[in-house]
């Protein structure tokens, strides 16, 4: 499928139902980004979807890593969403306003920041998604670097995020959906939206939720 196509058969889906359904196909952890949420906007049914570009980060001491020709906001693409890898235990930002001011201008749907952001209310106004694992009031400079682009990084234990991948981000949390699972996705998610629906005629019709649950789910 293209990433439109892609892009058009997930999202009536929320993180929650694709997440169920890598947890049956026995992805790690589900693809769950545990700890992410998001920042920006301020609206509980904003959502974020697309396929991946990310971005490693390290110490800025750091003399060892490759660095990058140019800044790394200006290797966002139009309807891709920016995965920013910081070096966990740092108490700066690697993710600000005026990145997002870039991001926006070249298209780029929203950013995920395995890490800490600043200028909450510069995102918000600017209606750009922004999930992170936290804030800060500094900015990277002197603390962080961006030394790599569009490689595969490690979120936790055997969850990868690999360039390409597709990531969803809702009021719920994120989930990163791997292309190679995609199709298993999408017919896991419609089957059970399906029985979703009898689910909560049945309760709303007051049939105990675990005869329904046993009835209908098993």
């Amino acid at each position: 499928m293209t990433s439109e196509r892609i892009g058009s058969a997930l999202n009536e889906f929320s993180t929650c139902d694709i997440g169920d359904a890598l947890v049956k196909l026995k992805y790690p952890n589900g693809g769950f980004l545990d700890g992410i949420t998001m920042y920006s906007p301020d609206r509980h049914d904003a959502k974020l979807f697309g396929q991946v570009i990310t971005v490693k980060m390290v110490d800025a001491a750091c003399n060892t890593s490759p660095s990058l020709p140019k800044h790394f906001c200006d290797y966002n693409e139009a309807g891709k969403v920016m995965f920013v890898s910081q070096p966990h235990g740092m108490y700066s930002a690697c993710w600000g306003g005026l990145m997002t001011t870039r991001a926006k201008y070249l298209g780029a749907k929203g950013v995920v920041v395995d890490g800490r952001f600043r200028d909450i209310g510069e995102h918000r106004d600017m209606d750009f998604p922004v999930f992170a694992r936290g804030q800060s009031i500094l900015g990277s400079n002197g603390f962080t670097r961006a030394s790599e682009v569009n490689i595969p990084v490690q979120f936790k234990d055997e969850l990868w995020i690999q360039p390409g991948d597709y990531i969803m981000g809702d009021a719920d949390g994120v989930v990163v959906i791997p292309v190679s699972h995609i199709d298993a996705v999408v017919e896991f998610c419609t089957t059970r939206k399906k029985i979703d629906e009898l689910t909560f005629e049945a309760l709303r019709s007051g049939e105990p939720i675990g005869e329904a649950i046993k009835r209908l789910r098993q």
